[in-house]
């Protein structure tokens, strides 16, 4: 028995040059539905070149992805879209992945805790409300930790700081009025969700 076929070891799938992907720890060909089930198992698998041996589990991933938002399955949402593609040649492109994996990994980790949250108060579009805005604040938290990891002059990571310039009342209002204002968008989108 090869040590493919132990369910700790990753599964080792072949791509060849007709496309065809193949499991080496079950030897049949696969699909890549069988490949997005492994992935929804929490499986580890690498999908490799058949002949070079290099690595294309990332193509096959982004692969899947782009299937199933062509299938009508929009997970990702456009203005995510267009500031993802905007990263790239950026010079915080190397930070994005990083910043992007914490976020998944925190997220999957509260999944519980927010389905939750959600089924117990889809009744109120207000605790709906704070249920997002409390998960929003938390992420917010962690981006800025990340940040200060990648960025070490940012105030509080102690390098120098300067004194903020204070806010004027004509500052302070156009915050508040564009805050009141994704606060209005968030809620239609909520309405809209909840049928009202």
């Amino acid at each position: 028995m090869s040590a493919n076929k132990n369910a700790a070891d990753p599964v080792v799938i072949k791509k060849y040059a007709n496309r065809r992907l193949y499991d080496t720890s079950s030897s049949q060909y696969v699909t890549l539905d069988y490949v997005r089930e492994l992935v929804k198992s929490g499986r580890d698998f690498t999908v490799v070149d058949a002949k070079s041996g290099e690595d294309l589990t990332h193509g096959v991933l982004s692969q899947i992805i782009f299937e199933e938002e062509a299938r009508g399955e929009n997970l990702l949402p456009l203005p995510f879209l267009r500031q993802l593609i905007q990263y790239y040649g950026d010079s915080l492109q190397s930070v994005v992945p990083s910043y992007l994996e914490a976020t998944m990994d925190a997220f999957s980790s509260q999944q519980e805790e927010m389905r939750e949250r959600f089924t117990g108060t889809l009744q109120s579009p207000q605790a709906i409300m704070e249920a997002f805005q409390a998960q929003s604040r938390r992420n917010m938290e962690m981006f800025g930790q990340a940040m200060q990891m990648f960025a070490p002059f940012v105030p509080g990571t102690g390098a120098a700081e300067r004194p903020a310039a204070p806010e004027t009342k004509a500052d302070e209002s156009k915050d508040l009025e564009a805050m009141r204002a994704e606060l209005d968008a968030m809620r239609a989108k909520i309405d809209k969700l909840s049928g009202n």
